[in-house]
């Protein structure tokens, strides 16, 4: 059931005890898992971009063409997250990541071994498909354990040990494709994908509501019950005016993250002639230290805000209460920081000209966060019982849309230059906290 977003809500003490389940601890350890899957697709994003110049060296193409498998990525990340969140409320969270794992280990060795731009594409859409139920599973797992006033500050560390990938992956990435091998790097994301299969067979309980799941609910099921479900049913929650403006917003706010770390090492790599791609990785590093800082503190704001207008109406809870914390994100950091990056790279050079671009990253990083979390809490709270499904539907869209912009990023700073490419985005960030 989804809760209607215009309505004052009242929490009742038989709905707090479903949350007594599961110790502190055994939360912990859960968190700890979930979260160690939802890094998974961020470093399966984040480590390709910067080995990108090699892998087009290895496969005879260029870097143009390599790059579209960026935007293939997002459109595998947007099915498989509809996939997994639209099956995970019938079957359960735990059998979902069960199912995932092995499309990102195979995945991840066909990337690892192919030998043309088809293959690459292929196992690419397939490592990423297998992966992408991270965010929208995580996500909906959270709801299913904390309490409403723990939530967003649960979520935040959720979102912010997510997000650390961001923080070293491409580094790492850059470092593999400079030092050691980037087929090797992917050969690792598939130990990895096997050590988190592991996790969750012998340690990850079902989280889900008892009673909640559409297999519960069968009067008669077989041992091996396999079942349609139409993944694009997930959509249908974005007719909620709320949730699609809320989608929105995170969306605009999120491509000028894209804007600033896809064409990075032909802007502020070529601006400051970096050439190394360990380097250029390293770029990358302020923007995913800002998330993994950011993503924490902007989750325990939005608790904070939820608390403080909770107890201003005596009891009663305002879902929206929660977006009260996304304004400092997205009216202050986030276009100052990809405003001023855009600037900087075009009329400032030197190392002054570097250390400011990376400080831009940083707070562009942090700004994202402040707009990210809280909607992505919001999202949870408003459909409660279907929250991976919001989840996802909101990463699916945005996903398609996010697609479409990274396309057109690059021609976009050849046409029209850096800072005006920069500026625009900037103010499509304001116009979606709008």
């Amino acid at each position: 059931m989804m809760v209607s977003e215009d309505s004052p809500l009242l929490t009742s003490a038989a709905h707090e005890t479903i949350y007594d389940r599961f110790a502190p601890d055994q939360k912990r350890w859960i968190v700890f898992i979930v979260s160690f899957a939802g890094l998974l697709p961020m470093f399966v994003s984040s480590t390709f971009v910067p080995s990108i110049p090699q892998i087009a060296k290895d496969l005879g193409s260029t870097h143009a063409i390599v790059s579209l498998t960026v935007s293939l990525s997002i459109l595998a990340t947007a099915v498989g997250s509809l996939v997994w969140a639209a099956y995970s409320s019938f079957y359960g969270r735990r059998s979902m990541y069960l199912w995932g794992m092995p499309f990102l280990c195979i995945g991840s060795c066909g990337v690892a071994m192919s030998t043309s731009l088809r293959s690459l594409l292929f196992w690419r859409f397939v490592q990423t498909f297998g992966c992408s139920g991270g965010i929208p599973l995580g996500a909906g797992v959270i709801g299913d354990i904390y309490k409403l006033e723990e939530r967003g500050t649960a979520i935040g560390i959720f979102f912010g040990a997510t997000l650390f990938g961001f923080a070293v992956a491409p580094l790492l990435g850059g470092a593999a494709a400079q030092y050691w091998s980037w087929r090797n790097l992917h050969y690792s994301i598939a130990v990895w994908g096997l050590l988190e299969l592991f996790l969750v067979y012998f340690s990850f309980p079902e989280t889900s509501h008892p009673g909640t799941l559409g297999i519960d609910k069968l009067k008669r099921r077989r041992r091996i019950h396999i079942t349609w479900v139409n993944p694009l049913s997930s959509l249908w929650l974005l007719r909620s005016p709320n949730l699609f403006a809320a989608m929105l917003a995170s969306t605009l706010v999120l491509i000028t993250d894209f804007v600033l770390l896809v064409p990075l090492a032909f802007t502020i790599g070529a601006r400051y002639g970096i050439t190394n791609e360990a380097i250029i990785g390293a770029c990358f590093l302020p923007n995913g230290l800002g998330n993994f800082i950011g993503a924490p503190v902007a989750g325990r704001l939005s608790d904070i805000v939820v608390k403080r207008w909770r107890k201003k109406r005596n009891g009663v809870w305002f879902p929206e209460d929660r977006l009260r914390a996304t304004w400092i994100g997205g009216l202050v950091m986030i276009p100052l920081s990809i405003g001023a990056s855009g600037l900087i790279t075009t009329y400032v050079g030197g190392p002054v000209g570097l250390w400011l671009n990376l400080l831009c990253l940083y707070t562009n990083g942090m700004g994202v966060d402040f707009v990210f979390n809280p909607i992505g809490s919001y999202n949870v709270d408003v459909a409660h019982s279907r929250s991976a499904e919001a989840t996802a539907a909101s990463a699916a869209i945005r996903s398609f849309i996010l697609s479409a912009a990274t396309a057109l990023i690059i021609p976009s700073i050849e046409r029209i230059g850096v800072a005006w490419t920069n500026i625009i985005a900037a103010v499509l960030a304001i116009i979606g906290q709008g």
